[in-house]
C-alpha cells in the first residue's frame, strides 16, 4: 500500500490502542473500588439488581440493629422487675411475721410496719425512676389506654399487648356464653338429729357438731363463722339449708361428710359425702374463646393479649360489653417491611403500689402505714391476699418480657441475619470485583497496549515507503 494521504493501517491501530486504554483504565478502576460495576454502563441489570438488594441489605440491617435495641429495653425493665420480685418476697416474710402476733412484741410489731412501709416506698421509686435512653419504663407510660370501660362487667382489666389499627382505636367485645356457677348444696329439712360433719371448700375443711333440733339458723351461722377459712358460705330460707363456694369456677367446691348421725336428710347418714363444683364461664373475646378460671378471663393471640377480671353479676348473666383501646404500649419494629407483621406489640403496665393488685382484693399501696389494709392493724388474710396477686402480676410480666425477648426478638434477629448474610452475599456476587480475574485482565490490557504501540509506530512508517518510488 504506497497510499500517503490516509494511512488506514494507523488509524486502525489508534483505535485498537484507544479501546485497549480505555480497557486498561476500566481495570485500573474495579482494582481500585474493589466494584465490578461503578457506573450504570458497566452492566444496566445488574445494576439494578444490585440497588434492589442493597436496599434489602439496608433494611435487614436496621432490623437487626432495632430488634438488639429492643432486647436492650426488655432487659432493662426485667432487671428492675426482678428487684421488685425480690422485693415482694420480703414483704411476704413481713407480713408472716407481723402475724404471729403471739409470740412478738408491739414494738417489733411496728419495726416491721415500717420496714413494709420502706419496701412499699423502694417498689414505688423503681416504677417511677426505671428508664432506657430518657423512657420511663414501668411507671405505666407504656401501658394501654382503654375508653369505655363499664367497671360494672370488668371489675379489673390488664392489656398485655393490642395490635392496634393506624392512627385508630381497636374495640374489644367481652361476651359471656354460658354463665359463670358457684359450687352449690341445697338440704331440705327445719332441724338436724345429733350429727357431726366434715365441711370443707377450696382453702380447707372443719368439723363441726350440732345437737339433736338445731335449727337451720344455727347451723347458718355456725358454717358462716368458718367461711374465711374454708371458703364456704351458707344462707336459710324456710326448711331449706344452701351452702355456696366463695369462688366462681371449677377450683372451688363444696363438699359435706356426714361422720356420725344424719345431717338433716336421711340420705345424708354417717359415711355419706356429698360434693359440687364450680363451672367456669364460657367467655368469647372479639369472638375466639378465651380461657376462663372462676372470674379471671384470659385471651391471648396475636391481635389482643389481655387478662380480665368479671364482675360476679356480669359473670352470671348472658350478655356482653365493649370497650376500645386508644392507644399506648411499645411498639418495636423489628422487620425490614414496616406493616402489622413486622411490627411487636408490648405493654408495660405500672408496678407502683397503687397498681399491683387489683379493684377485686386491693392494692399493695394499702398495706402501708394507715392505709385500709394497715398489717400491724391485724389485716393478715387482706394483706396476704393482695401480696399473692402482686407477686403474681410481676412474675406474669417478667414471664411475658422473657417469652418475647426468647421467642419473638431473639429469633427474628436469628432469621434476619440468615437473610442479611445470603442477600450481601447475592449483592457482592453481583456488584464486587473478581480480584483475580481483574488482575488478569489487566496484565492482558497491559500487554495489548504495549502491542498496538508499536504497531502504530511501524504503521506510521509505511507512507516513507513511498519516496523510495520518487527517488527520494
Amino acid at each position: 500500500m504506497t497510499r500517503i494521504n490516509t494511512n488506514v493501517p494507523a488509524i486502525i491501530a489508534m483505535g485498537r490502542f484507544r479501546s485497549n486504554t480505555n480497557d486498561l483504565y476500566v481495570r485500573l478502576e474495579r482494582l481500585a473500588t474493589g466494584l465490578r460495576i461503578n457506573r450504570g454502563k458497566d452492566d444496566p441489570a445488574g445494576l439494578i439488581a444490585s440497588e434492589s438488594l442493597r436496599k434489602e441489605i439496608r433494611g435487614l440491617s436496621q432490623a437487626i440493629k432495632n430488634s438488639e435495641r429492643a432486647v436492650n429495653v426488655i432487659s432493662t425493665a426485667e432487671g428492675s422487675l426482678n428487684e421488685v420480685s425480690t422485693l415482694l418476697l420480703d414483704l411476704k416474710a413481713l407480713i408472716l411475721g407481723i402475724a404471729n402476733e403471739g409470740a412478738i412484741s408491739d414494738e417489733e410489731v411496728q419495726a416491721n410496719q415500717l420496714e413494709i412501709d420502706s419496701i412499699i416506698s423502694s417498689i414505688d421509686r423503681i416504677a417511677n425512676t426505671t428508664t432506657f435512653s430518657g423512657k420511663k419504663l414501668l411507671n405505666g407510660s407504656l401501658a394501654y389506654q382503654a375508653s369505655g370501660l363499664d367497671t360494672a362487667a370488668l371489675a379489673h382489666t390488664s392489656i398485655y399487648a393490642a395490635r392496634l389499627p393506624s392512627n385508630s382505636a381497636k374495640q374489644v367485645l367481652v361476651a359471656v356464653q354460658a354463665s359463670a356457677q358457684t359450687a352449690q348444696l341445697v338440704f331440705n329439712g327445719a332441724t338436724t338429729s345429733a350429727v357431726t360433719i366434715e365441711i370443707s371448700g377450696r382453702y380447707g375443711s372443719d368439723i363441726l357438731a350440732f345437737q339433736s333440733g338445731t335449727t337451720l339458723a344455727d347451723i347458718t351461722v355456725g358454717i358462716n363463722s368458718l367461711t374465711d377459712s374454708i371458703g364456704v358460705s351458707a344462707a336459710w330460707a324456710g326448711a331449706q339449708l344452701t351452702l355456696n363456694s366463695t369462688d366462681f369456677g371449677s377450683d372451688a367446691f363444696v363438699s359435706v361428710k356426714t361422720l356420725s348421725g344424719n345431717f338433716i336428710e336421711a340420705a345424708y347418714a354417717a359415711g355419706t359425702t356429698v360434693r359440687d363444683e364450680g363451672v367456669d364461664p364460657e367467655v368469647l373475646v372479639n369472638g375466639e374463646r378465651a380461657n376462663t378460671n372462676g372470674l379471671r378471663v384470659d385471651t391471648r393471640s396475636e391481635p389482643l393479649d389481655a387478662r380480665f377480671y368479671l364482675t360476679p353479676a356480669f359473670a352470671q348473666a348472658l350478655s356482653q360489653t365493649t370497650f376500645d383501646i386508644t392507644g399506648g404500649g411499645s411498639l418495636f419494629q423489628i422487620t425490614p417491611q414496616i406493616n402489622l407483621q413486622g411490627q411487636l406489640n408490648i405493654g408495660i403496665e405500672s408496678v407502683s403500689t397503687a397498681n399491683l393488685g387489683n379493684t377485686v382484693v386491693g392494692f399493695l399501696s394499702s398495706l402501708r402505714s394507715g392505709g385500709i389494709n394497715e398489717v400491724a392493724r391485724g389485716n393478715f388474710t387482706d394483706a396476704e391476699n393482695i401480696l399473692t396477686e402482686a407477686i403474681a402480676q410481676v412474675a406474669s410480666m417478667r414471664g411475658r418480657l422473657g417469652a418475647v425477648q426468647k421467642d419473638k426478638i431473639e429469633t427474628n434477629i436469628n432469621s434476619q441475619q440468615i437473610a442479611f448474610e445470603n442477600v450481601t452475599a447475592s449483592e457482592s456476587a453481583i456488584r464486587d470485583a473478581d480480584i483475580a480475574t481483574e488482575v488478569s485482565a489487566l496484565t492482558r490490557a497491559q500487554i495489548l497496549i504495549q502491542a498496538t504501540a508499536m504497531t502504530l509506530q511501524i504503521s506510521q512508517q509505511v507512507p516513507q515507503t513511498a519516496l523510495s518510488l520518487l527517488g527520494a
